[in-house]
């Protein structure tokens, strides 16, 4: 069984955090979901309607993630968290990415509810996942560039597992771009995906909609499906 957890140290830092982990297991992704790729068409037909753009930088939930970026020293206009990015994909060049079903599937919640969302296969992933401060002795293989092996910075803010050959960094700065090792494909049949937001007021119930959303879609196409709460006061889970 995994363990995820929200260091100490991001709890005090981040109070307003909270993180929901949705499980999935025996997840069936090889074949298309038509109603995850409902909801990107639609996003797209609104975006070329003029009916939905991007959120601005002073939107309550981007603003909270742009605040956290720069507090752990990161430029959130280089390096934009993971909604943001897709969010401006989609005003820029009128679509949306098409990876596989689960990928899709969450990337439509995301923008639908505009929370950052991502995912890592469990079976790729080694011991426990933490949320925390990078030491600066990590290393991280970005998705899509498996020979890659770059240097983290210490003190940003990183997902990384307890990989036998030292930690590895699942994600880079918090939510901006996933590992290559831990992608889902379709053939992961065992998930984790993390929904996140650090804003006190409009967050939490942005992310209560944006996980059962993503339940209800994960749902017919997985044998179980659970979703776990992580806050600075409760900052652990295990993912099964």
């Amino acid at each position: 069984m995994t363990k995820l957890r929200v260091a100490d140290e991001i709890g005090a830092a981040f109070p307003h955090l909270a993180v929901a982990a949705v499980v999935a297991t025996d997840l069936e992704g090889g074949e298309p979901w038509e109603d995850a790729e409902a909801l990107l068409a639609g996003l797209e037909r609104a975006a070329a309607a003029g009916g939905w753009q991007p959120p601005a930088e002073t939107d309550p939930l981007l603003a909270s993630w742009h605040a956290a970026y720069r507090a752990f020293g990161t430029n959130p206009r280089r390096f934009r968290p993971s909604v943001d990015a897709l969010g401006r994909r989609l005003a820029k060049s009128g679509r949306l990415p098409r990876v596989n079903a689960a990928v899709d599937a969450y990337n439509a919640v995301s923008l639908t509810h505009g929370v950052p969302a991502g995912a890592f296969d469990l079976a790729a992933v080694r011991g426990g996942i933490t949320l925390r401060f990078a030491t600066g002795e990590e290393t991280f293989t970005p998705l899509g560039e498996p020979e890659t092996a770059e240097p983290v910075r210490a003190g940003e803010v990183i997902y990384a597992d307890e990989n036998a050959d030292g930690p590895a960094v699942l994600t880079r700065h918090w939510n901006h771009r996933d590992s290559d090792r831990t992608k889902v494909t379709p053939d992961s049949r065992h998930v984790v995906f993390l929904l996140e937001t650090v804003d006190p007021d409009a967050g939490p119930k942005a992310l209560d909609q944006a996980a059962d959303q993503l339940a209800s879609l994960l749902g017919p196409r997985a044998g179980s499906v659970a979703t776990h709460l992580l806050t600075p006061a409760g900052p652990a889970a295990t993912l099964g």
